[in-house]
This record gives structure tokens, sequence and C-alpha cells, in this order.
């Protein structure tokens, strides 16, 4: 694939389509398609519990970044951690890691190329392409790579950014609901027992936690009950 047509790819992204693993697994696929030499590629992904391969298009890449977080170093997790870009280009004679690179041989990988990705704060990346044969990467290959990582990290961290705000905008929805039928739910009490909303309250949170039920719940079984008997039931006393 060519880089313009790689690039082009990346921005078309929808992100009311895909959720965030579905763009790191499409960034992966087209690496692997775009820079020359490459065989497999995979996203690495750093925060506060350690790091984990988020997408990856085969199982060579998925065997050797698994490798490198069960040991604690390698290209990989150098490049997320500095967002620095690494060439291994002959395992055989790697020295960094040599543990690391005889797993590699041994897998079946001769060379590989990890860029980190700046995502954000919290979060470090590396997209990381891998090859059968030594010397698979050159200096247009590193460029090239470089260039599409770069493009890579804005569709990543937008749809990062576009999943948070969903997941933000699902979660005040659901206060909302919660809020609503907890001042139903306080509306039948008040009407039943002549007391104040306070009061009201006090008495769902006392059921709530009599029943280890969720406040919400208490609320929505009251108020249906009340929709199913003409609103005259007696709230359930709390012991």
């Amino acid at each position: 694939m060519l880089p313009v047509a790689a690039f082009a790819e990346l921005g078309r992204i929808k992100f009311n389509e895909t959720d965030f693993s579905g763009v790191l697994f499409r960034v992966a696929a087209v690496a692997t398609r775009t820079v020359p030499g490459a065989d497999e590629a995979s996203v690495t992904l750093v925060g506060s519990g350690g790091a984990h391969t988020a997408a990856f298009t085969g199982t060579l890449a998925l065997t050797l970044d698994e490798a490198q977080y069960t040991q604690g170093d390698g290209p990989c997790l150098m490049a997320a951690a500095a967002t620095m870009t690494v060439r291994v280009p002959d395992m055989a004679a790697e020295s960094r890691w040599p543990t690391w690179a005889g797993q590699a041989r041994t897998a079946g990988a001769g060379s590989s190329l990890s860029i980190g990705l700046p995502m954000h704060e919290y979060v470090t990346g590396a997209l990381n392409i891998y090859a059968t044969r030594p010397d698979a990467f050159g200096d247009e290959s590193v460029t090239l790579a470089e260039n599409f990582a770069d493009y890579a990290a804005v569709a990543m961290t937008n749809a990062h950014l576009y999943d948070t705000q969903v997941t933000l905008a699902q979660h005040m929805q659901t206060a909302m609901k919660s809020r609503a039928v907890i001042e139903q739910a306080k509306g039948i009490i008040m009407g039943e027992r002549r007391c104040t909303a306070d009061e009201a309250f006090a008495i769902l949170a006392k059921i709530s936690q009599s029943s280890n039920r969720k406040l919400r719940d208490v609320a929505t079984a009251l108020v249906a009950r009340a929709a199913s008997t003409g609103s005259h039931e007696p709230a359930p006393r709390q012991r």
C-alpha cells in the first residue's frame, strides 16, 4: 500500500462505527501492508496496569511482544517509554536483549522495528513491526514507519477521546435516569408517610442497606409496584 493511501485510510476511520480496539487493529493491519519489509505488526500500550498488546496481525508479533513483557525489557518497551524509534537490524547480532533476541530467532523473526507513540500522559505505546528476515528495515522503511506512526497516534488518540466521551455520556444518562426514579420513589414515600424529602430518602437508603440492593434498584422496584397497584400499596418499612 502506498503511504498516501495508508494515511488516507487512517483518516477515513469513522469512530462511531468502531471502538478503540477496532482502530488499533486497523492501525496494525495497515502498518503491515504499508511499511516495506513488514510481515507482522502489533500495538503495545503501557499504563498503570503494565504493558499489553492491544492489537496484532499474527502470532509472531504477539509472541515476541509478550516475551518482552515477561522479561520487563525489550525494544517495544524502550520505544514506548522514551517515545523513540528502536531498530533491531539482525536478531542474530542483537546484544542489548540477547535472551529475547534468541527467542525471536526461534520464533522465526529476523529483525524488528518499534516506534514510540505519543498517546496520553497516563498511557504510552509503541507500534511494533516484525520481519522474518534480517535487515528488513532500511532507512526508507524507518522514515515511512515513523510518519505512519505519527498519523496512527492521532487516529488512536481521537478514537480514545471519542470512546471516553461516549462512555461519559452513557454514564450521565444512567445517572439522570437513576436520579429520576429515586425522585419518583421519594415522592411516593412522602405521599404515603407524610414525611419530608430528606426523610423519604433516608427510608430508601435504609431499605437499600438492609436488603443489600442498590438504591436505584430499590427505587425502581417501589415505583414499579406503585404503578401496578395504582400507587396505593405502602412502601416497605425499614428495619
